[in-house]
């Protein structure tokens, strides 16, 4: 029997062709911005000066790791079929083309650039509904939400950028971000216990549902404080608040026995890194650090290498293999880390050498995701284990 265009594991389930499009575009959108950045390639894309690099890795990078991530759990929460085959890789072509048609902004109107990029949210949201609709999930809709709030924020940025709205572009890029560190905030109650209790033999995690909901509310406040321009002592206090309860939140889960587990302990230190963002955010209410500090913490940190973390477990447990970490994949979780550290913390304690700070974190973000492609490769292109051991 001849085999169908598109039935090729690569295209069985959404994590597979999403997560090595995320990986990709980690390496080649940082690539290209660090030439855009020093001058050594020009570039006209269709979104001016540091737009670019924000919305492509909000929208590119981090779209991507969601849309593998939800692909892939709106299954198993369903126990129905998400899109694969022909219409996941149209799914993955109409991504892609949202990364490529900026560049021919000069040949292309302005709306079209915009319409393609702009579709890949909506048409992912619509797919999931249908699937979670049919089961009469309506706990899961909340996913459906926020995925329509990071498409009004990018809506947003695109109404600015074409001129029909003023000064809408920084909103949009803040709701977005906004939208998807609520979203880890979500997930992270879900699965940090779930996943530390399976990986640590005997260990019971705390689960306060007070907490939780305080935890993520106080997160909330902050981002709808910014998104209003409200700064100084409010923003402050709702900055400490969200740092204090996110940091009780995580401590019922957590245990010394993590840092045996790199599958584990990379997971907490990105929530960590957001806890940091909260407190950065304090701290440059006062103007005592740069904004863009606190703004990095949540993004290199806390969505880099939370997303780096779930992609490599969740591939490994979706083709069949041990949850247990290589070598090679700890080491770029370290290099992550570092690179989280030296574009935040190091900047704020030695200002003189931001630049090299954020080359290094340069350097070492590429280093960690070119380990991560050299391993999940073959991981994410072949048949699950136990289809080649002949098992279910």
């Amino acid at each position: 029997m001849k085999q169908k265009l598109f039935d090729y594991p690569l295209f069985a389930l959404g994590f597979r062709p999403f997560f090595i499009l995320a990986g990709l575009s980690a390496l080649f959108l940082m690539l290209l911005w660090n030439a855009i950045l020093h001058g050594k390639i020009t570039a006209h894309p269709y979104y001016p000066g540091a737009y670019w690099h924000a919305h492509e890795m909000l929208i590119g990078y981090s779209a991507a790791v969601i849309a593998g991530f939800l692909l892939t759990a709106v299954k198993n929460w369903t126990g129905l079929e998400t899109v694969t085959g022909g219409k996941l890789a149209g799914l993955c072509l109409l991504w892609l083309y949202g990364r490529i048609v900026p560049f021919y902004a000069d040949t292309l109107p302005g709306w079209l650039c915009a319409l393609i990029d702009w579709a890949f949210l909506p048409v992912l949201a619509y797919q999931l509904s249908i699937v979670i609709i049919a089961v009469k999930q309506p706990r899961n809709l909340i996913f459906i939400g926020l995925l329509a709030m990071m498409a009004l924020g990018n809506a947003l940025m695109h109404a600015d950028l074409l001129g029909f709205t003023s000064k809408t572009a920084d909103n949009g890029l803040q709701l977005i971000i906004a939208t998807i560190i609520f979203l880890i905030l979500v997930i992270a109650g879900r699965v940090f216990p779930f996943f530390t209790e399976r990986g640590l033999q005997g260990f019971i995690a705390i689960r306060n549902q007070q907490i939780d909901g305080l935890a993520i509310a106080a997160a909330l406040s902050v981002f709808c404080l910014q998104l209003i321009d409200v700064s100084g002592t409010w923003l402050a206090l709702a900055a400490i608040a969200a740092a204090v309860l996110n940091g009780l939140r995580m401590s019922g889960w957590y245990t010394q026995r993590i840092w045996y587990v790199p599958l584990l302990w990379i997971l907490y230190t990105g929530y960590a890194w957001i806890i940091i963002g909260f407190v950065l955010t304090a701290l440059a209410a006062y103007n005592l650090v740069a904004g863009d500090l606190a703004l990095h913490a949540f993004t290199l940190g806390g969505i880099g290498v939370l997303t780096l973390g779930m992609m490599a477990r969740v591939a490994l447990g979706h083709t069949g293999r041990a949850l247990k970490a290589s070598n090679t994949i700890a080491i770029a979780f370290v290099l992550l880390n570092l690179a989280a550290a030296a574009r935040v913390l190091l900047p704020a304690a030695i200002q003189s050498s931001s630049a090299l700070f954020i080359y290094a974190a340069t350097l070492l973000w590429l280093g960690a995701f070119a380990l991560f492609l050299a391993v999940y490769l073959p991981v994410l292109t072949q048949p699950r284990i136990a289809e080649n051991n002949g098992s279910s």
